[in-house]
């Protein structure tokens, strides 16, 4: 009889959809790289992934860089949209699907059909209000939250706002967001930060603006049903970007899979804007009776000289310039590993040049190179298969062989860092290995052998030594290819494999190794 197999997990990942008031910056590529890695890895595990990005455009932010520039509103957006939509290439992203929210035809229908929603069920309604109001940020702030008077985000002085606006009945969720929280229902990553969305409800939660006036909007944005004097508030719009490019509100087909079929809708996000996250948009899908996300990953910020890497505060760097010199998978490997997956870190080029010569270079560039080089001269490009019991025994691979159940542990956890620490350990005892085990004095002694019997005895070291290496290499690409993806291809074609091969199977005998090119040029600056 023949049985019939467990479908496949099924998982959807998210970013935050950043502004386009300017270029992206490295910042940002921290977090779709991040994704991306999670998404690269559950697929490779054969989980059915979809994985979206996008920008988000309807705000009053992008109409004032749009004034500053000289430029029309749609223009100026548009032309930063294409600078964000272009980061697969230059970042290696394996994005299966990019939104807009001016322009894109899903958006607006669903952005409707949830304010639609939530009116329905009672928990929008229309008030004047007056605050204290951040364009950076897009939201209120109250006195006791600013630092010295300024926002604690971008350290800018607040706009004093008074107009009428819609409101959303957040206060209606204070008891169902706490007991979803308590329960585990929701989970916020790290614990920290779901520790201060807790003590956030606790303190209870207070209505907030849904709306802006079209006025003060100068028209941009998706009109409120029913009162084309306002425009929806650009984070009910924005958030709604998660279902909306599922077909919520237009063809649902993708949303019944991907967000009400799955038991993994996984949104990662920056510290600043956990709470629109973690409060303001479960509230929003309870309103609307839709699923609710079930894992935040919040990411510290990038820093340099000890600032935040901001547009706003004009010290961005351009992740694309990284990427161009030194290739986009060291630049993947550099975020992932030295900046602490929930914690700010500091980047500088200088860092980045010793990590790339030292650890990729020098480290696992130079593993590959010397081992498969030594394939080549010693053993004709080929090796055979190795003396029985090695892959059992021999103590590089017996180390090598759990590298994939520890890669796994840390990812689940987004311990993207502790992952390659792991993968760099093996790198670092087969460099050792190595060392140990002197292949080239072996290759020596079968040349200067007088008999058959010690000719044989010294190749069959040999090939063995460089297949324990060599399987220990293709141990370490299938593990490192949701960090680095076209290294490890490149590094699976020197081995003679293909992409996406399981690392387990020996199968290295007979296939014909070539050292090539170096996996990372010593100087890659005129590489």
């Amino acid at each position: 009889m023949t049985k019939i197999s467990d479908p496949a997990p099924v998982r959807y990942i998210t970013t935050a959809i950043p502004f386009v008031n300017a270029a992206p910056h490295l910042g940002f590529a921290l977090e779709v790289i991040q994704a991306d890695t999670l998404a690269r890895f559950y697929r490779q595990r054969g989980d059915d992934v979809r994985f979206l990005a996008g920008t988000d455009e309807n705000s009053i932010k992008n109409v004032r860089a749009a004034e500053a520039a000289g430029d029309c509103v749609a223009d100026f957006v548009a032309r930063n949209a294409t600078r964000f939509q272009a980061l697969p290439e230059s970042l290696n992203l394996s994005y299966d699907d990019f939104i807009r929210t001016s322009v894109d035809p899903r958006h607006q229908p669903g952005v409707t059909k949830l304010w639609q929603t939530c009116c329905e069920q009672g928990d929008i309604y229309k008030r004047s209000y007056k605050g204290l109001y951040c364009v950076g940020c897009e939201q209120f702030y109250k006195p006791d939250e600013l630092e010295g008077g300024r926002c604690p985000e971008h350290d800018a002085p607040l706009e004093e706002i008074e107009e009428e606006n819609w409101f959303f009945r957040l206060s209606n969720y204070t008891g169902r967001l706490r007991d979803l929280y308590r329960q585990g229902k929701i989970r916020v990553v790290p614990h920290a930060r779901q520790n201060e969305i807790s003590a956030l409800i606790e303190r209870g939660l207070e209505d907030f603006s849904i709306s802006r006036s079209a006025e003060r909007a100068q028209g941009w944005g998706i009109p409120v049903p029913g009162d084309p004097g306002q425009v929806i508030y650009v984070w009910f719009d924005a958030l709604a970007n998660y279902i909306t490019a599922l077909g919520y509100g237009t063809d649902e087909t993708l949303l019944s899979h991907y967000w009400a079929g799955t038991s993994a809708r996984d949104h990662v996000i920056g510290k600043g804007i956990t709470r629109f996250h973690a409060v303001y948009w479960p509230a929003i899908l309870l309103s609307a009776g839709l699923p609710l996300p079930t894992r935040i990953l919040v990411h510290g910020y990038l820093t340099t000289e000890g600032r935040k890497i901001s547009k706003s505060l004009g010290n961005a760097i351009d992740p694309t310039a990284y990427a161009e010199r030194f290739g986009a998978d060291a630049l993947r490997y550099f975020l992932l590993r030295h900046i602490r997956t929930t914690e700010d870190g500091d980047i500088s080029l200088v860092r980045f040049e010793a990590a790339y010569k030292s650890e990729l270079a020098g480290h696992l560039g130079n593993l590959v190179h010397r081992t498969l080089s030594m394939i080549e001269r010693s053993c004709g490009s080929t090796l055979c298969e190795p003396s029985k019991g090695l892959t059992e025994h021999d103590t590089l691979i017996r180390q090598a062989i759990g590298l994939q159940e520890i890669v796994t542990a840390h990812l689940n956890a987004y311990a993207f860092d502790r992952a390659l620490d792991a993968i760099w350990k093996l790198v670092a005892e087969a460099n050792k290995y190595v060392a140990d085990q002197q292949p080239w004095a072996h290759a020596k002694a079968v040349a200067a052998a007088q008999t058959a019997d010690e000719r044989q005895d010294s190749a069959t070291r040999l090939n063995d030594s460089l297949y324990s290496v060599a399987w220990t290499l293709r141990i370490i690409a299938t593990a490192l290819t949701p960090f680095m993806p076209s290294v490890c291809a490149q590094l699976l074609q020197k081995l003679g494999l293909e992409e996406g091969d399981d690392g387990q199977r020996p199968g290295l005998a007979g296939a014909t190794i070539a050292a090539g090119a170096p996996l990372f040029p010593t100087d890659p600056v005129d590489s």
